[in-house]
């Protein structure tokens, strides 16, 4: 007779995610895993099959705990603003699992809720299929990307010194706009960033 599962997906999606946020992502490994979990390797296949279901586990987890009902009665770029920026406040706590977001967007079912929440936003302001396909590409591009640059990109922390500390007389531009980069808070970079993605999105429709 087969032992009773003990072990609920939640609490392995827990583990893992506790061994990226420690060691980073290229760390998660089945034996890893099942060291946090105080059990042997062997006993974790019975739970899960193997990294990529793990990954899958860890993209639930961080994206399951998103709103993914817009503001009601704002106007659409509102709407979407809000539902893109929520998933950047889950993902920028565990900025190292950005990379499995893209590699399991289409299996996801939290990612696949949210994408329809966004394009429902989109249809309901009349935008077309074909429309809505390049808007959710565009909004994915930025999103994944401004969360990398934030926390795990060249432009992150000690990368905008270096930039900034570039020769005036070879990279007079680049070295100003770094310098004045780190005047710019974060939620105002972001926000400055997505609202121009907006107003793309707007102009490329009519």
């Amino acid at each position: 007779m087969p032992r009773p599962r003990s072990l609920s997906p939640a609490r392995i999606a827990e583990a893992a995610l506790a061994v990226i946020d420690r060691d980073g992502l290229p760390a998660l490994t089945m034996r890893a895993v099942a060291q946090e979990l105080g059990m042997g390797t062997m006993s974790l296949y019975r739970y899960v099959d193997d990294r990529q279901e793990l990954e899958g586990l860890v993209v639930e987890l961080v994206l399951g705990a998103v709103d993914t009902v817009p503001p009601p009665g704002a106007p659409w770029r509102e709407q979407v603003a809000t539902l893109v920026r929520r998933v950047r406040d889950a993902v920028a706590a565990h900025p190292a699992v950005v990379p499995l977001t893209m590699t399991h967007r289409h299996s996801s079912p939290a990612s696949l809720r949210w994408g329809e929440a966004v394009v429902d936003v989109l249809a309901g302001a009349g935008f077309d299929a074909r429309s809505r396909v390049i808007a959710l590409r565009a909004l994915l591009g930025y999103l994944l990307g401004a969360i990398q640059l934030e926390h795990l990109g060249p432009l992150a922390g000690a990368g905008t010194d270096v930039m900034a500390a570039l020769p005036d007389d070879t990279y007079p531009r680049l070295a100003e706009t770094a310098r004045s980069a780190k005047t710019v808070p974060p939620d105002e970079e972001f926000d400055g960033g997505l609202a121009a993605v907006l107003a793309g999105i707007e102009a490329g429709a009519r």
